[in-house]
């Protein structure tokens, strides 16, 4: 009965995490998604356990105490071993036999025998024999659960719903950092999406003021090197955000997106240095492009060519 007992505890303490399949973000969204009342339930539930626990220790402490209570009333049982060294001997260490003793000698495998050195058959450990026993336990139950039964996910079907969890909060993480996009972390974008993204932008929203090619009308040109409120990426998104009302340049932080101001002002960054076909008079200071924007004429012709 003790034997089934310790196989059944070794046996559940190696099962349990082989049904622990979720990722800890799984786990730690549902304590999340917990209200309070079952929150108040988990917690008395874990306190319920460690007050077992501890009750466990002061019996065996208990135990302990009272065995060598009897030991010394009784001295015929000094000599017997206490219920740890009996415990420790069947289920943990095994009898182990001194040097030279009879059941020594008969393990002797003289046809293992080696410059003098004879090999003795021991035992295993019977805490080996357990876990040896249980992890066939386990590998049966494991293949039948998921190969013949087919009830939990296999390892590639884990591996694609990760995937899918960790797709969506990149599209997650993404629409967060495009909504942070200001005047002071807006960055020139390059890519070709953002670029296209802003050209449509530019011709449904800006040709009326600057041309389609960018060439200027009422508002100023933005093909030449001459800048009016600054021609770096931060000065151009500010200007589209909040406008220049006395210039007749309306603010767009009402109707764009964070990202489209973005995108659009890029676009128009990649208009420097281009051919408009009737460019106005050039307006404002001349503007030199740092290394981390973008140059001027062929460089950026091609890019635009290409959309």
């Amino acid at each position: 009965m003790k034997k089934a007992f310790s196989l059944l505890a070794l046996f559940g303490l190696t099962v349990f995490p082989l049904f622990a399949q979720s990722s800890e973000t799984h786990w730690y969204a549902k304590l999340q998604a917990m209200d309070s009342s079952q929150l108040t339930l988990l917690v008395l539930l874990g306190v319920v356990l460690l007050v077992i626990v501890l009750l466990l220790i002061l019996m065996a402490y208990l135990m302990s105490f009272m065995s060598a209570v009897l030991r010394k009333e009784n001295p015929s049982l000094a000599n017997e071993p206490s219920w740890w060294d009996s415990f420790k001997e069947r289920y943990v260490t095994g009898k182990v036999d001194e040097a030279g003793g009879k059941e020594e000698k008969a393990k002797l495998m003289s046809d293992h025998s080696y410059d003098g050195i004879t090999e003795l058959d021991n035992f295993m450990p019977p805490w080996l024999q357990w876990v040896f026993v249980s992890t066939v336990v386990v590998a049966v139950i494991y293949f039948v659960h998921f190969t013949v039964l087919g009830n939990g996910p296999t390892s590639v079907e884990e591996y694609e719903e990760e995937l899918r969890v960790e797709a969506i909060a990149a599209v997650e993480r993404k629409a967060t950092q495009a909504a942070g996009i200001d005047e002071n972390t807006v960055v020139f974008d390059e890519s070709a999406g953002a670029i296209s993204a802003g050209k449509t932008l530019f011709e449904t929203n800006c040709v009326a003021c600057h041309a389609a090619d960018g060439g200027g009308g009422v508002g100023p040109n933005l093909t030449d090197d001459y800048w009016i409120h600054g021609g770096s990426i931060k000065d151009v998104f500010t200007v589209v955000k909040f406008g220049v009302i006395e210039k007749g340049m309306i603010p767009w932080q009402d109707q764009l997106s964070p990202e489209e101001m973005q995108q659009v002002s890029s676009y128009i960054l990649t208009l420097k240095g281009t051919t408009p076909a009737n460019p106005k008079a050039p307006q404002g200071e001349p503007y030199s492009a740092t290394p981390a924007e973008p140059a001027p004429a062929s460089d950026t012709t091609a890019v635009v060519a290409s959309i």
